[in-house]
């Protein structure tokens, strides 16, 4: 049985390394043009420079702007979910930071990580850019020779799933479906990358993500039989 205040809920936000494919040198022009050419077969009106606002989400092409982490403290009727953000532009320095708060908040072996699709794009994204830094991986987000029950992923997609493997289902409809409020804004997950380059707000990408955190506690408190979250019992930290 995992303790919710053991529990560390955390979603990312990640941008192409350049703001546009005519920026690549010579060299990884022709590494994403390889990438291109599988992402758009049978796509004739995409080409691999309008299609580059997709390589952030590749490990290889893309980076880290913003981690956004939440805890919960305390019990019902008064736990709260604390939120702590690292973000910049400064990709290492952001998982730096990152990977030290996870070393010190980790240091037990009762610890699980939980967020959205986490097993699958945000857990093995972060160790990949982590790598490419040369910054040695938390134990905690380190699977590599762990046994599956070693582990301490958690997934509320996953959850969702029930072993379903060909099911997939967004964290906004997810919490639509189960009656959880989403906050209605004006971006989404694939507007990050012009919000970023374009528009150069990160508070804006770094919002988004905070409530990202929220809705997947939200979402993992009301699969487990848990209370929600009071509107007004989130606390962030600077």
């Amino acid at each position: 049985m995992v303790t919710l205040n053991n529990i560390l809920f955390l979603d990312i936000e990640t941008v192409p390394q350049h703001d546009s494919y005519e920026k690549l040198s010579p060299e990884w022009k022709a590494l994403w043009d390889l990438k291109a050419a599988y992402l758009i077969r049978n796509k004739e009106e995409e080409t691999v420079e309008t299609i580059y606002n997709r390589a952030g989400i590749y490990a290889e092409f893309g980076k880290v702007v913003c981690i956004t982490c939440g805890i919960i403290q305390g019990y019902h009727p008064s736990k709260k979910l604390v939120l702590k953000s690292f973000c910049g532009d400064d990709e290492k320095e952001i998982l730096l930071q990152f990977a030290d708060m996870l070393k010190r908040w980790a240091s037990d072996t009762n610890k699980s990580l939980c967020a959205h699709n986490g097993k699958e794009f945000d857990f093995p994204f972060l160790c990949r850019r982590m790598i490419i830094h040369n910054i040695p991986l938390p134990a905690i987000l380190n699977t590599r020779g762990k046994k599956p029950w070693e582990i301490t992923h958690l997934d509320t997609m996953e959850l969702w799933r029930f072993g379903d493997y060909k099911n997939f289902t967004s964290l906004n409809l997810l919490a639509t479906t189960l009656g959880i409020p989403t906050p209605k804004d004006d971006i989404d997950g694939s507007m990050v990358w012009e919000v970023y380059w374009k528009e150069r707000n990160l508070e804006r990408i770094v919002c988004y993500c905070q409530k990202d955190v929220v809705t997947a506690a939200q979402v993992y408190l009301r699969m487990t039989g848990e209370a929600l979250l009071e509107a007004d019992s989130i606390e962030i930290k600077q």
